[in-house]
């Protein structure tokens, strides 16, 4: 069958980082078009006479020398001599990651970027934007399989060698210039939609994921109160099925319309320029769950994500609504196994930890040893059990004891594990719900001032740990913790 595709276009070195970026986005607003409109001509009868394939952009750039980039970040350096190249997908949505990274990247190494086609398809199904219908009963009546005229998404195209640090490239290259490539970007951008019920455009770069739908409520009304207000820093408040509040001092009024069905794990956005706003995700309760919003958020590349949950405490000294700041984990959750070993270990990220317990401090007003009286930190452990305690005792009491866990719960270890593999800077701030080794439960009613108080105050402190996040530089936010010794040069 022969292949009907757009004219190729040649490839351009650039000097300029707005350049390459325009340039990136003709090359896929041309092609994702290119598909689109044979689509449409499907959908009225008109069968093309050949497989319709169009490409993705790519970027290439090349290094020919060891120098040590004396950057601060820990990212926009070329590891070693030779060619690294990445496809590239909605230039929009990247437009600001992509020309920062394309400006460190040219500072650091000089010479030029290459933009021009990949040979990599782009599948029918990333080229055809969430808003557009299409006369499916017509397509179905034709009786001609899509895959036969349309390339479909690839499995194969769509794992996370890069990121786990199990790509072996040829010597000499091509290395990976990112840890996603575009195909793996474009599945998780479709999956996102699904899952949270709100549209990538709308995420920001602080995430914060709980497993308690108090908090997200509380979020809810927090962001209301600030569109009400006219904060100056936030600009919109954005809930699934798209429905977008607007600031008072940007005109106010809603746009779009509520999801009419909730979810799998909705998502809501307190937006502000440049992504700098705040993201909160109830992600329900498991390992899963986390790995799964986990896997699809990190391809947007935040600037950092925390966890903040219930748990059980561990040690009779705790007390209900008692904090704990994680600063090791136990990994019984499992769904990770295959993708980073247990053997890595996972750390505490100074960076994070300082914001958090800088927030308890504000929030709370207690100082220095005072906020001892609260907050616990030690390590978490969690399960993929939600039912641990119908299990013998006396085995898991053992192993909680000998890695001197402090609090156990069901998704926290998965999303530091997760912000470790995809090199997002991650922390964990949980609350005491219950204390099961010690027969001590919160019946419906018996929740005591101190319990009510603190689960208030667990958002605004991790709202406030966010804004003290946002207001550091890249250079000491994106922990070179996070980095392996041949690592990718976006970010």
């Amino acid at each position: 069958m022969p292949t009907i595709s757009p004219d190729p276009l040649p490839q351009k070195a650039f000097t300029d980082p707005e350049g390459a970026y325009e340039y990136v986005a003709e090359i896929y607003s041309r092609n994702t078009a290119f598909i689109r409109e044979r689509l449409f001509e499907l959908a009225k009868g008109v069968v093309p006479k050949g497989k319709v394939r169009a490409f993705y952009p790519e970027v290439q750039v090349t290094s020919t020398s060891y120098r040590k980039s004396d950057s601060t970040l820990p990212y926009g350096f070329l590891h070693s001599p030779g060619t690294y190249r990445t496809t590239l997908t909605a230039p929009g949505l990247f437009r600001n990651y992509l020309l920062e990274n394309f400006s460190i990247i040219l500072k650091n190494h000089g010479g030029a970027i290459y933009v021009g086609e990949s040979t990599k398809p782009i599948p029918l199904h990333f080229a055809v934007g969430d808003s557009e219908r299409l006369d499916g009963e017509t397509l179905n009546a034709l009786g001609v399989p899509l895959r036969d005229i349309f390339d479909a998404p690839d499995l194969q195209d769509t794992d996370d060698e890069i990121a786990n640090g199990t790509f072996i490239p040829p010597v000499g290259g091509p290395y990976p210039l990112a840890a996603f490539t575009a195909p793996r970007i474009d599945y998780s951008l479709h999956r996102l939609s699904h899952y949270t019920g709100t549209e990538a455009p709308h995420f920001q770069n602080f995430v914060i994921f709980t497993n308690y739908s108090f908090y997200v409520d509380e979020f809810c009304r927090i962001a209301k109160d600030y569109m009400a207000a006219g904060h100056p820093h936030y600009d919109t408040f954005v809930e699934p099925g798209n429905l977008i509040t607007a600031n008072a001092r940007l005109g106010g009024g809603t746009t779009g319309a509520a999801a009419s069905r909730a979810p799998q794990m909705p998502a809501h956005h307190l937006t502000a320029g440049r992504g700098r706003g705040i993201t909160m995700v109830n992600i329900g309760v498991g390992p899963s769950n986390a790995k799964t919003i986990t896997d699809h958020i990190a391809v947007l590349r935040p600037h950092a994500w925390l966890m903040l949950g219930h748990c059980a405490g561990l040690r009779n000294s705790q007390e209900l609504g008692d904090y704990v700041l994680a600063h090791a984990y136990v990994r019984e959750d499992h769904v990770l196994d295959a993708d980073l070993p247990l053997s890595v270990p996972i750390p505490a990220l100074a960076e994070v930890q300082v914001a958090l317990e800088r927030a308890v401090a504000e929030i709370t007003k207690l100082e220095g040893l005072e906020t001892k009286k609260i907050m616990r930190t030690g390590t978490v452990a969690s399960f993929d059990n939600r039912n641990w305690e119908l299990r013998d005792q006396k085995e898991i009491t053992q192993r909680l004891s000998q890695s001197r866990a402090v609090a156990l719960d069901m998704e926290s270890a998965t999303i530091a594990a997760n912000g470790f593999r995809f090199r997002v800077p991650y922390g964990t701030l949980l609350c005491v719900s219950d204390k099961p080794l010690h027969g001590e439960l919160k019946l419906p009613g018996m929740a005591s001032d101190f319990y009510r108080t603190q689960v208030n105050r667990h958002l605004l402190i991790g709202l406030r740990a966010m804004e003290i996040l946002r207001d550091q530089p890249a250079e000491r936010l994106h922990s070179r913790k996070l980095r392996s010794f041949a690592e990718t040069a976006f970010q």
